[in-house]
């Protein structure tokens, strides 16, 4: 059976309409072998604005619905999303590259979202703050902001939405999401599954979610459009500059989750055969094509030969091929523009006097794919492309004597966003997530920079965007915030003592 064929079968196994080919729309291939998946009709810019009025005239009655009601709906998405696992897992293995687990784990992200949200939509709390005049209180008071614009990035093109729109569907808002161009099966397929739940629901959905198909000008059209209130953006940093100086001219929400080059520091005391498991995992899982992906890896020196040994042991190794191929680990690259990226950086890492361990392209018998063995770059010090991401699986490694200096190494880079400690010592652990360690909105100890919860607040500082998604309190994003002042008596006193009399 083609990929294309598959793809098809796991639609109808889905209930979902077939495929229907647009023979002027984008094209989807997968990089498992190039082959082509399908042709999807774009969305014109008439069609945005028009999709974006429908949004915005529904937020108006959607808002009125009581947020455990609005969580119901979630709470059926998530069980329908959990029912097809399987078939939503492998698509996105066809659509990106992803070998089958990681692909079952970002389905499950989905899943756990939606369990996240149902509890939260009972819990959109306010304040009840004391007043300093008699017989009067201060109440905080959240209200949905009305329509939330949605940009996804391929690496993750279920997730990342389900994470925002699950959010902001129990705080009351609408949506308009528009996927990556290279990942847009997978967004029809958990699009229409939501539209279908709501209608198993009961629920009239036209205008609660709207779904855009097309490249950057799509997303401009997006952005551009007044009666979207924030904008939730993740992919590039370059694309994260243009979206958060276009939302500032209209005085606009932006909620930016871009890139990261993320860093581990190895001390002494570190169990190294856990820290050779997790590098493994950080840095050639998803083919390094994670914002959170481990790149940099700061290693104390007395120590730094058996690591480097072990790590390029494992490298060696690594189970490197069809992602849909039980015991595969690290399937393909998404497409030859990220072939020529990684190899580009590991030429400039030569040029700047670094010594390259693999990193060379893997034959799997496809001529169109672009299949690497992850590379170790060893540098004397940190400089040239290790200060700089490069979405592909290259783990720099470098020396460092004092934990002080291995911190300022660690926060030398321009994003800010995962970052990793590995050691027994209490006290390097603790400065490492103090105010004077890791100035990253994500700092571990004795696990990799991947592979967070669904619990906690995720993103990051500097050039991640300074936004937060998933769990936690970022909800408040998705929201507005009013101050109430209820005077309960039968005079007007004046805060700080003014006297007014008329």
């Amino acid at each position: 059976m083609s990929y294309r064929n598959e793809v098809e079968a796991l639609f109808l196994t889905l209930g979902l309409a077939p495929l229907s080919d647009s023979p002027t729309g984008l094209a989807v291939c997968t990089p498992i072998d190039g082959s082509l998946l399908a042709q999807v009709a774009t969305t014109s810019e008439v069609q945005v604005n028009a999709a974006i009025a429908r949004v915005h005239s529904r937020s108006l009655s959607w808002r009125n619905v009581p947020a455990p009601k609005r969580g119901e709906l979630v709470r059926a998405f998530g069980e329908t999303v959990r029912r097809h696992k399987e078939p939503l897992g492998r698509l996105i293995t066809l659509e990106t590259g992803k070998i089958i687990q990681e692909g079952l784990g970002e389905v499950q992200e989905v899943i756990d979202i939606c369990e996240f949200a149902v509890g939260l939509s009972r819990q959109l709390y306010g304040l009840t703050i004391a007043s300093e005049r008699p017989d009067h209180k201060l109440l905080e008071t959240w209200h949905p902001l009305g329509v939330v614009g949605i940009i996804s990035a391929f690496n993750f093109p279920m997730a990342v939405f389900a994470w925002n729109a699950a959010l902001a569907l129990v705080c009351g808002n609408t949506l308009v999401w528009k996927p990556s161009e290279k990942a847009l099966l997978t967004a029809l397929a958990l699009h229409s599954l939501l539209l279908k739940t709501a209608t198993e629901q009961g629920l009239e959905m036209d205008g609660v979610s709207e779904l855009l198909v097309g490249e950057r000008d799509v997303g401009e059209a997006l952005v551009a459009n007044p009666q979207v209130k924030l904008i939730s953006a993740t992919g590039s940093t370059a694309m994260g500059r243009a979206v958060n100086v276009a939302c500032a001219t209209q005085f606009k929400r932006s909620l930016l989750e871009l890139g990261g080059n993320n860093a581990a520091i190895v001390c002494p005391s570190a169990d190294l055969s856990l820290v050779v498991r997790a590098a493994a995992f950080s840095a050639a899982g998803t083919t390094g094509q994670r914002c959170t992906s481990l790149r940099r890896l700061i290693v104390q020196r007395t120590i730094y030969a058996p690591l480097l040994s072990s790590l390029r042991s494992v490298f060696e190794r690594l189970p490197v091929g069809n992602p849909l191929t039980d015991g595969t680990l690290v399937g393909p690259l998404i497409d030859k523009r990220a072939f020529e990226a990684m190899q580009k950086a590991l030429e400039q890492a030569r040029e700047a006097g670094a010594q390259v361990h693999f990193g060379e392209r893997v034959s799997v018998g496809e001529a169109q794919s672009f299949y690497v063995r992850p590379a170790i770059v060893e540098l004397a010090s940190q400089c040239g492309p290790m200060l700089e991401e490069t979405f592909a699986p290259i783990l720099y490694v470098v020396p460092y004597d004092s934990f002080e200096a291995a911190i300022s190494l660690n926060n030398a880079a321009k994003h800010g966003l995962s970052s990793a400690v590995f050691t027994q010592d209490l006290r390097e652990a603790e400065i490492f997530t103090s105010a004077r360690g890791s100035d990253c909105g994500i700092a571990n100890v004795n696990i990799g920079t991947s592979g967070a919860e669904i619990g906690g607040a995720f993103g990051g500082e500097k050039e991640t965007g300074g936004g937060r998604e998933s769990g936690s309190d970022a909800w408040k994003a998705y929201m507005r915030r009013a101050t109430n002042t209820v005077n309960y008596g039968s005079t007007l006193p004046l805060a700080q003592g003014i006297k007014f009399e008329v």
